[in-house]
């Protein structure tokens, strides 16, 4: 196997866990938040702060330094689709950082709620509403970094 497709297939899966983990996270966050059961919320929550940062961000750093490798032995300048792909990996990031912080702070509130009997507080709520909204946009620039990674368009 050549350098670069060891590169390829390295930046392929990193692409994959990153997406893979992040909509799986989405998917169980969500299905869990539709319960209202807090004790299930705060075990969901637990899980998937932990996935964040095993996988997700060990794809995030293996994602631009693979990247990097490969357009080096590709011989490919910083063309449009890759300045492309960059901004909307930043913005992805930017999205991300802070669901990292709700997502703990979600798992805590949870934790408090079950083991007092309560129900989940209104910042909970508060949180898991800009923690979606934090996803729309990071889901879509990540679709459009795999398009820009496929199609390659002169820009």
């Amino acid at each position: 196997m050549t350098l670069f497709l060891a590169l390829k297939l390295l930046h392929i899966i990193g692409a994959t866990v990153l997406f893979g983990t992040g909509a799986g996270i989405a998917f169980f966050m969500l299905m869990a938040h539709r319960t209202g059961d807090a004790a299930a919320i705060a075990h969901v929550a637990g899980t998937v702060v932990l996935a964040d940062a095993i996988f997700t961000a060990t794809a995030v750093i293996v994602q631009p330094l693979t990247g990097w490798a490969l357009a080096v032995e590709a011989g490919y300048g910083l063309e449009g689709w890759i300045a492309a792909s960059l901004a909307l990996y930043v913005i992805t990031g930017a999205c991300w950082l802070p669901v990292v912080w709700i997502q703990i702070r979600m798992r805590d509130l949870a934790r408090a709620a079950a083991a007092a009997g309560a129900p989940l507080p209104p910042l909970y709520h508060r949180l898991f509403a800009v923690w979606f909204a934090c996803g729309i946009p990071a889901f879509a620039a990540v679709v459009a970094i795999f398009a820009l990674m496929i199609f390659r368009p002169s820009l």
